[in-house]
């Protein structure tokens, strides 16, 4: 009997669970090295600045701070709302806006944009080869000609080893609370998917939760999308194996394409 075919969790599921986690996962894990480079790439930009899956406002008030008007999307309504929390205490409400919506049809005007960021594997969290290609064309429509687009891409998934249950992280979150996240790995190389199913167990005064869900993300190579994005109407001006600009190749740590609108 043939096995049938299962149909992807879409890439966006997960994340609203994932919100009171993010920020206290990241620090142990990406903290801010990302940060810097993308605060680089906004600074000379006399417009507008678009963050694609901008979450709880990780890359997004550090931008803003920096000086640059910045709009931020999401599609979860729990992220957005850590990332206003974050920007009134930061008295940066001013300087950013944040906006709830697909970035597979982004809700902007035409050329509104004179930069797109699209960090940390964003784009792979859109799970179908058509939901990627309707991104970019959207994209396309709202960044300025000349404008620049700035992907950074999860590098080397399928070498992610398949495991269950690991513990990963442990520490403490908001008041004293003892976390620990216990991960399991999953691939679908069929369709060039990982899979992330996170067990989150918090202990607090004799109490414990559990938070269970799952994360998303695809597998696309940087020639891959390279190719995509020049069909979507723009030129690669680089690519990038690390932060600090260093040339790429596929074993870098970090896979970076700038490209400019045509």
């Amino acid at each position: 009997m043939k096995k049938r075919s299962v149909a992807p969790q879409e890439g966006w599921k997960g994340w609203d669970d994932y919100a009171a986690f993010y920020d206290w996962e990241n620090a142990q894990t990406v903290q801010r090295r990302d940060v810097a480079f993308w605060q680089r790439l906004a600074a000379p930009v006399d417009g507008t600045v678009l963050e694609l899956g901008c979450g709880t406002g990780r890359i997004c008030l550090p931008v803003a701070r920096s000086g640059a008007r910045i709009v931020g999307i999401d599609r979860s309504a729990p992220m957005l709302a850590r990332a206003q929390r974050r920007l009134v205490r930061a008295h940066l409400d001013g300087h950013a806006v944040l906006v709830r919506g697909d970035i597979r049809a982004l809700p902007f005007r035409r050329s509104q944009f004179d930069l797109v960021m699209a960090p940390y594997g964003i784009l792979q969290s859109l799970v179908r080869p058509r939901d990627l290609t309707a991104a970019l064309a959207s994209i396309a429509q709202v960044v300025s000609k000349g404008g620049r687009l700035g992907v950074d891409l999860v590098p080397d998934l399928p070498r992610w080893s398949e495991y269950e249950g690991k513990k990963t992280l442990s520490g403490r979150i908001g008041r004293g609370a003892k976390v620990t996240l216990l991960e399991s790995v999953r691939q679908d190389r069929g369709r060039k998917l990982t899979m992330f199913d996170q067990r989150y167990v918090t202990e607090r005064n004799g109490t414990r939760q559990e938070s269970r869900f799952s994360l998303t993300l695809r597998t696309v190579s940087v020639p891959r999308m390279s190719a995509l994005l020049e069909r979507a109407g723009f030129r690669i001006d680089a690519v990038l194996g690390d932060y600090q600009g260093g040339p790429w190749d596929e074993r870098a740590d970090v896979w970076v394409i700038l490209a400019v609108k045509t």
